[in-house]
């Protein structure tokens, strides 16, 4: 019989797909409570929590914990985990804050200002990834 356990046991890399699905709902939830807008932000760059920082955390995990914090897969998981974090803090808040120069110099085409994330957005995101994933290897 296929139960979820059996089939989070079986399919490890189903936790950091459920993690990020989770993370946008939650992402929704708080940009609605917060603004009032929270669809802006679903399945979007930005807001908070960082589903980027979250999905790459699970993933972390689940390959620590299938092949050993000793691993080659560890190492690479963990190197791909930091690029992703830096990526989501400082290039794409960078880019973020030229759409918003850029939108203020011209009036015909709205570039999108939210690509970025804050460090507590991507702390955010890694806390929830962590939490999601500890669970889903608990209920394994």
């Amino acid at each position: 019989m296929l139960t979820l356990s059996n089939l989070l046991r079986t399919y490890l890399f189903l936790i950091p797909l459920v993690v990020l699905f989770l993370c946008e709902i939650t992402k929704y939830v708080v940009e609605e409570f917060r603004t009032g807008n929270g669809q802006r932000h679903l399945f979007q760059q930005g807001g908070m929590p960082s589903s980027h920082s979250a999905f790459v955390t699970s993933l972390l995990i689940i390959v620590g914990r299938k092949m050993g914090v000793e691993s080659v897969e560890f190492a690479i998981a963990v190197v791909f985990a930091c690029i992703v974090w830096y990526d989501a803090i400082g290039v794409r808040a960078v880019l973020g804050e030229q759409a918003r120069v850029l939108n203020v110099l011209q009036h015909f085409h709205r570039l999108k200002e939210t690509l970025g994330h804050s460090f507590s957005e991507v702390f955010a995101g890694i806390a929830f990834g962590a939490v999601v994933t500890i669970v889903g290897i608990w209920m394994s």
